[in-house]
């Protein structure tokens, strides 16, 4: 999977691992890192402007129909991670965000990379265009 690309914004999230995300064998769930991208994932677009409440009252929803997850490293009790989240692509109606997270301590380190391409939902309940404001928000205005 890819890296971001020069010049794209690159949004950071804090996340420690607690207690309760670590499996029987000593180490975080694997499904427990698809939580770690979503917190992620929202954490960018508030920070580009589009917060839950935001989205809430302009009637839009972003809905994930594909995600690609390469899980490199393994991450225990009390880690201290770093989730980096920049935009890839943007199509009509979806946009492709490239995640990577990384040890905080080591941010060489890469524990797990995803791919994924969410579709931006309008008040009608059907896929719409991913607004212009948005694009420009997340890709400081790079060509889509």
């Amino acid at each position: 999977m890819s890296r971001p690309a020069e010049g794209v914004p690159v949004a950071e999230t804090r996340i420690e691992v607690r207690s309760p995300e670590i499996d029987s064998f000593g180490h975080v769930n694997h499904a427990v890192f698809l939580h770690y991208f979503e917190h992620a994932r929202y954490e960018a677009l508030e920070a580009a402007g589009f917060s839950w409440p935001t989205l809430t009252e302009r009637d839009w929803q972003i809905y994930v129909v594909r995600i690609e997850v390469d899980y490199l490293a393994e991450a225990r009790r009390g880690d201290d991670l770093l989730v980096r989240t920049w935009s890839e692509a943007f199509r009509r109606t979806t946009m492709v965000l490239g995640q990577e997270i990384v040890r905080s301590d080591d941010p060489s380190q890469a524990v797990a990379r995803a791919r994924v391409t969410a579709v931006w939902i309008g008040p009608d309940r059907r896929p719409m265009r991913v607004p212009e404001d948005v694009r420009a928000g997340l890709s400081a205005g790079a060509a889509t």
